[in-house]
C-alpha cells in the first residue's frame, strides 16, 4: 500500500453521504454507511438486514432470507462508493453498471437482524471498468462472495 493512500484513508462515510455519491435510493438502496476506505485500493459497507426490507414479504415470508442477488447488489454498491470516492467529485451520481458476476457462492442464508459487513477489493481497474473481489460477513462468518466487474458510465 502506498503512503498516499494510506494518507487518505477514510474511517466513515455515512448513509447521507452515500446518497450524494451513488445514485440508489430506497428501496434499492444496500449499504447503510462504509466504515473503511482506501481510495483505489478497498473498502467496507455495512448493510444492517431489517425484518421492515420489503423484499421479506416475498421471500419465504415463513423463513425470511435475504435475496443472494441482493448480497451481491450490497457488495456492488459498496464497491461503487469506492469508484466514486477514488475518481473525485466528477464521478458524483454516475451510474455503475455490472458486465460480469464470476464464481457467486452463497454460503449461508442472511436473515432479519444480521448485520452484513460487505467488503471489496479492487483486483484491477483500466479507463472505466473495473474489477473487484468482494466477500459478505455476518460477524466473522463468510455468508457469500464473488468476483465483478463493473463499468461507470453518465446518466
Amino acid at each position: 500500500m502506498d503512503t498516499t493512500a494510506t494518507e487518505q484513508r477514510v474511517n466513515l462515510i455515512d448513509i447521507n453521504r452515500v446518497m450524494e455519491m451513488i445514485p440508489h435510493r430506497y428501496p434499492f438502496l444496500m449499504v447503510d454507511r462504509v466504515v473503511d476506505l482506501v481510495p483505489s485500493e478497498s473498502a467496507t459497507g455495512i448493510k444492517n438486514v431489517s425484518i421492515g426490507e420489503p423484499y421479506f414479504q416475498g421471500h419465504f415470508p415463513s423463513r425470511p432470507i435475504m435475496p443472494g442477488v441482493l448480497i451481491i447488489e450490497a457488495m456492488a454498491q459498496t464497491a461503487a462508493v469506492l469508484v466514486v470516492h477514488t475518481l473525485g467529485a466528477n464521478a458524483e451520481g454516475k451510474l455503475v453498471y455490472f458486465m460480469s458476476i464470476d464464481s457467486a457462492h452463497f454460503r449461508k442464508p442472511v436473515i432479519p437482524g444480521d448485520c452484513l459487513k460487505l467488503h471489496v477489493s479492487k483486483q484491477r481497474s483500466r479507463g472505466g471498468v473495473w474489477k473487484f473481489q468482494a466477500e459478505a460477513k455476518v460477524g466473522d462468518v463468510l455468508v457469500a462472495d464473488a468476483t465483478y466487474t463493473a463499468m461507470i458510465v453518465d446518466r
